[in-house]
């Protein structure tokens, strides 16, 4: 079966590889198993596999086999690794930056990435986007939340947008920004039980694996 383009980074072969080497770089000392890639990717074995050897063969990534299981990871060693790993920690690895900056938030019930990045995200064709846009949801304090953005496109390399919204607002059937969020593709970062089986009741919507 042939693999849809990458919608993210067209220079890669596919989101699948995309998620791959977003994990493995994202921490370059962390081995995973392909069975955790299985999950990271909401992918198929045979095709975490054929992603894994491709990569395996260009250099970038290397595997040991731990008794009966295949452990990937990155070679930070590789010459393109520097420049390569700038552009998909800039694409595919911004759910575990935002994950990683925005988790100490005190009254934030949910985090969760929306807009033209969280469509492309989860293959919804068109252009790449221009900036990452965060929604917070609760009452954190703002200066907070802001200190959070800025450290998450400091590490990304793009711009992280930021808005607040209160847990009433998000129920709010009347308000029109939280409605039209609501009606198109979300990536969850974060999330806590207050609020977490709300998400899950929407459409277009993907989990972010920590």
């Amino acid at each position: 079966m042939k693999m849809p383009a990458a919608s993210l980074a067209p220079i890669l072969r596919s989101d699948v590889q995309g998620r791959i080497l977003a994990r493995l770089m994202a921490d370059p000392d962390k081995g995973y198993n392909l069975s955790e890639l299985v999950a990271i990717t909401k992918s198929s074995m045979p095709t975490v596999q054929r992603e894994v050897g491709r990569a395996q063969d260009s250099g970038i990534v290397t595997t040991e086999k731990v008794g009966p299981t295949r452990i990937a990871r990155v070679n930070a060693a590789h010459p393109l690794y520097s420049a390569l790993r700038q552009i998909v920690l800039a694409t595919y690895g911004a759910p575990a930056t935002i994950n990683k900056e925005f988790s100490e938030l005190e009254g934030a019930h949910a985090v969760v990435i929306f807009g033209s990045w969280a469509a492309r995200y989860i293959g919804e064709a068109g252009q790449a986007p221009n900036d990452i846009d965060v929604l917070v949801i609760g009452a954190p304090n703002r200066d907070a939340v802001d200190a959070a953005a800025d450290r998450a496109e400091a590490s990304i390399g793009v711009p992280v947008q930021a808005t607040v919204r209160s847990l009433d607002q998000w129920h709010n059937r009347n308000d029109n920004f939280i409605q039209e969020v609501k009606s198109r593709a979300l990536v969850v970062v974060l999330a806590d039980e207050t609020i977490s089986s709300d998400l899950g009741d929407l459409k277009n919507i993907e989990r972010f694996t920590s």
